[in-house]
This record gives C-alpha cells, structure tokens and sequence, in this order.
C-alpha cells in the first residue's frame, strides 16, 4: 500500500516537472524566435556614423557614471581608467567608496590625487553618513565619496544625493565600458522620449586581453567554469532579455550596467535596502510607480553597448553569487505582489510577472524536486521508458537546442568570440552545461529558494582575483620611467594564467 502511494505520488510529480519542463522551454524557443527578428531589425537601424554623429553634434543629455564599491582594489583603479576614457561628451564619474576595509580608496587618492571639494546635494536618498568628498586633480570628470558602510543600494542612493545630471549610468566596480557604450545606450533615450531605463549587454572579461582597462583582444576563458558562464550570459542577455524587451515586458535590467532618468528614480524611491536584488527590485518598482500613474514610460534592452565584467572563478563564488540573485528575485518579486495577475498593470503584471513567479522564483523547486525524482524512479526500477525519454528530452536535449541558438544568435549578431576555436568551445559548452553544471545552479537557487524564505539578506564574501587589471596606476600624469600606465599589458588573471594579483538563467 504505502509503496503503490509512493509510485502514485512520484508519478504525478514526474507529470508535473515535464509540464515545467515543456513551458519553460516553450517560452525560450518563442523568445529566441523574437529575439533573433528584433536583432536583425536592430542591426538593420544602425549605421557607422550613428555615434560619431552624436559626438559631433553633442546631441546628447550629460550622464553621471556612479559606481558603488566595497572592498574593488583589484578592479577599481581598471574601471576608473577605462569610464575616464569613454567617448561621450558631456559626463562625470561618481565613484561611491561604501565603507571598503581594503585599500580601495587609497588607491585610488593615489593613483588619481584626490583633493578634498565641495559638491551640493540634489536629493536626500542615502541613509549612512558621507565622511568626505574629493576631486581628482588629474581629472576633473573624477569625483569620490567615501561614506559608511550601507550596501550596495544606499552607495547607489548616496550617489544620486549628489547626482547633478538628468541621466544617471549604473555600473559596477568590477566592470568596464567600451568607449561608444555610453554613446550607443543614451540611443534609447534620444529615439524614444519615454525610455525611463535601459540596459545594455554584460559580457565575461576572464580571458580577454585588457590595456588602459579597455578590451583589446575578445577571448574564451580558459577555466571551464568562466567558459560556461559565458555560454549562460549569451543565452540571458541575446536570447532572453532582447526577447523580452521586444514585447514591452523586461523587467530586469542589469544592476552591473544599466542607464537611467534619474528624476523618475529619485521619485520612485530611489533603490531599495529590502532586497539583495536592488537591481531587479527597481525595474519592477519603476513600472509598478508608473503604471499606477498612468504615465507613458519605456524601458528596454539595447544588444550593443556592451560592459565586461569579472565572473566567479570558483564554485563556491559561483553558487553564492547564484544564491544571492535568487533571494533578490523572491524578494523583489514579493515586495510587489500584487502586481501578480492584476490587469491594472497590463501586459507586466498578466505575462511578466507570472512567467517570473512560477518559472524563475519557484521554478529551481520544481526543477531540483524533478531531479530527486528521475533519480528514485530510476533507481527503484519504476521508470516507464516513455518517462526517461521525456524527461531526457525536456530536461537536457532541449537545453542542448537552446543554447546553441544562443550560441547562432552570437555568431548572426555581433560574433565578438573571432577565433574559431573559441566558437567550437562554445559549441561544445553548449553541450556539457546540461550535464552537472545546470544542476548544480539549480541545486544553488533551490537554496536561494530556501534562504529566501527564512528571510536572509547577507550578501557573503564575493572574492575578485582582477579580471580587469591592467598594472599600477601613476601618481601623477607622467611617471620617471616615460611610460604611461597604459602601456601595460595583463593578461585577465584566472588559475593557470599570467598576471594572477573574482544563468540557467541571469538575474543580476
């Protein structure tokens, strides 16, 4: 009796993955569908002299590049080089040192001679206290501040306190721009006088070659582990987030690079300190704020401009980090509840949200659950060979198919990855991802489920090894030696390589 309950309990369980299972991947094959149609329409509106146009003309609203830090000694001075060098004609870096306890700001005073100055505030956002502000005296687009440690979203509040321009550009401190990203992505707002935000794509630095903290030569990784990353980045952004933002219902974009207009943010609350998901959280505030007061509003993903930033070289980095934006997807996504099937928030709260809720959030239960199942079914001998086959299909041949259109639409688009070496990895990573590695974020998000749930909001430690190092900045504009700090060149440090000094699907 109690063994014929069992078979009958995991049947219907099996029935219910597969179902998961079949809409999951429906969705993805529709998405792939209309992102590849939108990527072609996209390629097809741009012309060479776009960006060269605006800077001629200077047809573009100033932009403030706020970088939020804790503990990026390894990156920071990278990034900074790489944002002073950015081809846009009208902006300011705002880096926020969030209480590091390395030598973060150090560094940078050094490298950049920090000088104490004066800056009003326009808003009133941030919580912890500021301790000082500086200017650089080698770039007067360079401003720091240094307050408390708050987290990540009161760094990103205190830095529109003191935000003077109508665009704001989030971007992590372990990220960096290429020189027209600023330009392609202010695109968005000039086309379209309603875009609010807009994100651009994030694509894996570990590997590539960096000089002046700008990539010069685009290459795979060479640990497994980055590699796979890159197949699940291409994947998110190309074939999710470009499907999503051509039918109006994106609701993330990218806490690691992202613009937006800053006078809606401010009005919406700013960024908020109840999620590890700001990033998230503040997309679906933004269209919860708006649709309630029926404006017109836009908010998009723009494939070209692109930031590369480090990702974890480390299982336990990797499946911390996948923890985390788990518990911000739960967490933002339960902030907003109501929005769940409410038509007062139109095709968001009908189509995005429960595709969010049921396949993201609660998803990596059903798909984990589904694992432990197919493995009892088979191991006491109570698998129907039409169930194997199904789930075989389902679970890992259609996520074969899937990536690899990823992997096509890549090739079809931008086809950053030139050597054909590395487009056969990613082939091949389109493959092997299906066998240990989803299993393994899904194992992760299940416990970002469970954490989630037990309501915990640690970040953890997210340990960086300098993907985007480039050598010592100078102290002054010209060193003894006559070498700019430019001239050095690093390769992206990861185990095994020189110069060693830190998506199923991507949620942040």
């Amino acid at each position: 009796m109690l063994l014929d309950a069992a078979w009958l309990v995991l049947y219907a369980f099996s029935i219910v993955v597969l179902v998961y299972f079949v809409l999951l991947n429906g969705y993805y094959f529709v998405s792939s569908i209309l992102s590849f149609r939108a990527l072609r329409r996209y390629s097809r509106s741009l012309r060479a002299a776009d960006t060269a146009d605006l800077i001629r003309h200077g047809d573009v609203p100033p932009v403030t590049v706020l970088v939020p830090a804790y503990n990026e000694s390894a990156n920071c001075l990278a990034t900074i080089r790489s944002l002073l060098d950015l081809e846009y004609p009208h902006f300011e870096v705002l880096f926020v040192n969030d209480g590091s306890t390395d030598n973060t700001l150090s560094a940078i005073a050094e490298a950049y001679q920090l000088v104490p100055a004066d800056r009003m505030t326009t808003s009133s956002l941030g919580r912890r206290q500021v301790r000082g502000i500086y200017q650089s005296a080698r770039s007067s687009r360079l401003w720091v501040i240094d307050k408390e440690n708050g987290g990540k979203p009161d760094a990103l509040n205190v830095g529109l306190d003191y935000c003077h321009t109508p665009l704001f550009c989030a971007l992590d401190a372990d990220t960096a721009l290429e020189r027209d990203a600023l330009l392609r992505l202010c695109r968005s707002f000039l086309e379209n006088g309603d875009t609010v935000a807009a994100g651009g794509i994030v694509r894996v630095a570990n590997g590539s070659l960096f000089r002046d903290g700008h990539v010069r030569d685009v290459r795979l990784p060479r640990s497994w582990l980055a590699r796979l990353q890159v197949m699940e980045y291409l994947r998110a952004f190309l074939a999710g987030r470009m499907g999503w933002s051509s039918m109006d219902v994106l609701l993330i974009v990218s806490g690691a690079f992202g613009m937006f207009r800053r006078e809606v943010v401010v009005a919406a609350g700013g960024y908020s300190s109840r999620t590890v998901g700001e990033d998230m959280e503040l997309i679906v505030r933004l269209h919860r704020h708006l649709r309630e007061r029926e404006q017109r509003y836009a908010i998009s993903f723009v494939p070209d401009p692109v930031a590369w930033t480090e990702v974890p070289d480390s299982l336990r980095v990797l499946t911390r980090q996948r923890d985390r934006w788990q518990r911000g997807l739960i967490q933002s996504l339960s902030l907003h509840k109501r929005m769940l099937f409410n038509p007062r928030y139109g095709r968001i709260g009908m189509v995005a949200f429960p595709y969010f809720w049921f396949m993201e959030g609660l998803g990596p239960v059903v798909e984990f659950l589904g694992y432990v199942a197919f493995a009892l079914t088979i191991l006491l001998g109570w698998a129907a060979p039409w169930f194997v086959l199904a789930f075989l299909l389902l679970a890992v041949f259609s996520g074969i198919a899937l990536s690899l259109a990823a992997v096509a639409l890549e090739e079809l688009s931008f086809r950053r990855y030139h050597r054909r070496s590395d487009f056969g990895l990613l082939m091949v990573c389109a493959v092997l991802e299906n066998f240990g590695y989803r299993q393994l974020l899904t194992f992760a998000r299940f416990r970002g489920v469970v954490m989630a749930l037990l309501g915990r909001m640690s970040w953890g430690a997210m340990e960086k090894q300098g993907a985007l190092h480039t050598g010592p900045e100078p102290r002054s504009p010209g060193l003894a030696n006559g070498h700019e700090h430019g001239d050095l060149v690093a390769r992206v440090a990861e185990p095994g390589g020189a110069g060693q000094a830190t998506l199923t699907r991507v949620a942040g």
